[in-house]
């Protein structure tokens, strides 16, 4: 059946003609979509080509435009409320996590459509089924622990976790991994191709071209709102993807970096650094003016904790950090900032903006002494110093506009913009690129070489080790809190780095 049949020829999904306009802003126009049973369609575009709009209209989240059609197991197809598609068997795994912090893991799968035994909720059997998807998930915690002591990583899986339980026959899947590392992505493929041979259906959202190629059976690319490319399998080159996508050819995504020379003053040196948990033991590294150093590993690995700690957000039991070859004693994130070292947190809505606050005001917080140096605050000195941050990061917003209007690429700039204005001797960068499209990627890997050029200690933590090795003049992979490795630009594989990861 091609995507401009009239009517149903199958027993999967099928979708006609999609609108959706917001007053006089169409967001999707005219789009068609099949998903036959047992098949994973990729659903590729930049932020705001309306991949999640087409998704929500699916997931009854969404009431489209007038004209649409939609047809599910072969019969008329019309949710008003995600109640209506769950009880039709398709569920929306969010890009956004939708957990609720202060329930436990085992509350917040079955929330909505809790257990009842007796007239009384069966709370043994959803903790028991909860756990059983936790544990083909490969994630090791209780289902009874509280979602709100988890890492992102973690609560990524709870929402996953919370799909499997649903027993739907098609499943939308937008951005699932983009909190994941390679092992918990794999876990996560081999359900999916296990749910896939039993003939439950999949939309696969996802920037990670690689995990398209992997998992998906066919593309369609969506560009403002439009259906713009369909590829009869998943095995497409990445650059006619990105061209799909951006309607442009993006030449490279990563950028060229020279290293910095042998002579190159230590920016950073760390020496036999442990957390009183546990979490990473006897780390000692350092790193240059003007290079990029890339941290991989597994979720768990101890990454994030070693950077948060660096940066004065977590404790320190014991060790050694100097900047400049100054000591420095971070018991609070304002000791590191005086020194000159920021860190962009692994999760920009929670750590890194005030989404209802202005770009003006996010970019001020970080930057009273310079915007109000005498104590006293002038809008006007601040709105003109977030406009020269907007223009040299190329961020896609206005001063006067609310964090969260912008689309997750732009949130991300903005938050690496408010760091830079300080004029770091060293940034780190905990997951630069979770949940950004292609476009906007290729612009922050580009100000990332700039900073690098321009003489300042850049670290690259990431779960995508594509990123990693693209980006970084060495890597050092962790494992069990442990340094494993040391590889240099030319020794780092991913093949090489995963045997590190794991051992």
């Amino acid at each position: 059946m091609s995507v401009h049949d009239s009517s149903p020829a199958h027993h999967g999904l099928v979708v006609r003609n999609v609108g959706k306009t917001y007053s006089n802003n169409t967001v999707l126009q005219g789009v068609d979509l099949d998903v036959r049973p047992g098949e994973c369609v990729a659903l590729l575009g930049e932020n705001g080509a309306g991949k999640s709009t087409l998704s929500s209209v699916v997931a009854g989240l969404i009431t489209p435009d007038p004209g649409t059609r939609m047809w599910w197991r072969g019969k008329a197809y019309g949710p008003t409320s995600p109640a209506d598609a769950l009880h039709a068997g398709i569920g929306l795994i969010h890009q956004e996590m939708r957990l609720l912090p202060h329930l436990t893991i085992a509350e917040n799968v079955f929330v909505g459509r809790l257990l009842m035994k007796n007239g009384r909720i069966d709370m043994p059997t959803m903790v028991e089924r909860a756990q059983a998807q936790l544990h083909r998930l490969g994630l090791d915690v209780a289902a009874t622990s509280k979602v709100g002591s988890l890492r992102v990583a973690a609560q990524q899986q709870v929402e996953i976790a919370k799909a499997l339980t649903l027993d739907a026959r098609l499943l939308i899947l937008d951005e699932p991994t983009a909190a994941l590392g390679d092992e918990e992505t794999d876990r996560l493929f081999e359900q999916v191709m296990r749910l896939k041979a039993e003939g439950v259906s999949f939309i696969y959202v996802s920037h990670r071209l690689a995990e398209i190629a992997r998992i998906c059976d066919r593309i369609v690319v969506l560009r403002d709102g439009k259906h713009v490319a369909s590829h009869d399998n998943a095995q497409v080159a990445p650059p006619l993807l990105v061209r799909d996508m951006v309607g442009r050819n993006v030449e490279r995504l990563f950028p060229v970096i020279d290293a910095p020379p042998p002579s190159a003053p230590v920016a950073l040196s760390v020496e036999d650094l442990s957390a009183p948990d546990g979490s990473f033991r006897h780390l000692s590294f350092s790193v240059r003016e003007g290079e990029v150093l890339g941290f991989a590993g597994i979720s768990g690995a101890g990454r994030t904790e070693a950077m948060r700690a660096i940066a004065g957000v977590d404790p320190i039991a014991s060790g050694h950090i100097t900047i400049g070859g100054k000591t420095l004693v971070p018991r609070t994130p304002m000791d590191a900032i005086r020194e000159r070292l920021v860190m962009v947190p692994d999760d920009r809505k929670a750590l890194g903006v005030v989404l209802q606050h202005s770009l003006w005001e996010n970019l001020a917080y970080s930057n009273f002494d310079q915007v109000a140096p005498g104590r006293w605050l002038r809008p006007s000195r601040a709105v003109k110093f977030a406009q020269d941050l907007i223009r040299s990061l190329g961020i896609k917003g206005n001063p006067h506009q609310s964090a969260g209007s912008l689309s997750g690429g732009n949130q991300q700039k903005v938050v690496i913009a408010k760091w830079i204005a300080r004029n770091p001797k060293v940034i780190i960068l905990d997951e630069p690129t979770r949940g950004v499209d292609v476009g906007a990627r290729a612009q922050i890997y580009e100000v990332i070489a700039e900073l690098a050029r321009k003489g300042m200690a850049v670290i690259v933590v990431s779960s995508d080790l594509e990123e990693v090795l693209g980006l970084s003049h060495r890597v050092i992979v962790l494992s069990r809190g442990e340094i494993r490795g040391e590889l240099s630009q030319t020794e780092a594989t991913g093949d090489r780095v995963m045997e590190l990861a794991v051992a």
